[in-house]
């Protein structure tokens, strides 16, 4: 019995130690996958934003910038990621091309842009602030 004690009380480091070795692996994998999930949320918000201004500017009536403009605003705070319907925040860039009130069948591209330093988190650095997270979407223009 005695024996059977001394081994036992020999052991009892082997779980803090384990843990101590294993627990930063689980921690990095862990704060990598919310960073790249979340830059994927981003991409994905950002594309379907886009793809919102693109449904918005094919439309004949449309011949100007403002409800490409609304329509983006509206999908990113839809997502939670705008602080209002109407406008777009500083962090955002919105290109057009060519203008809205171009002739039907031309091909409108709709791209929204922002920087991963302002629209991101980064608990692990694993992706650069100057990282540009892009949403793209062309559709051609109603007659």
């Amino acid at each position: 019995m005695k024996n059977f004690l001394q081994k036992r009380s020999s052991r009892r480091g082997n779980a803090v130690l384990d843990a101590a070795l294993v627990l930063p692996i689980l921690l990095s994998l862990t704060f990598g996958t919310v960073e790249y999930g979340y830059y994927f949320f981003m991409k994905h918000s950002l594309e379907g934003a886009a793809r919102e201004g693109a449904r918005s500017a094919i439309v004949p009536s449309t011949q100007s910038n403002t409800p490409v403009t609304t329509a983006v605003a509206t999908a990113l705070y839809a997502a939670g990621l705008n602080s209002s319907k109407t406008t777009l925040d500083a962090k955002y860039t919105m290109t057009i091309t060519p203008a809205v009130s171009s002739a039907s069948g031309t091909a409108i591209t709709v791209e929204i842009d922002a920087t991963w330093g302002t629209v991101g988190i980064r608990p692990l650095g694993l992706i650069g602030s100057a990282k540009i997270v892009k949403g793209t979407a062309v559709m051609r223009k109603e007659g």
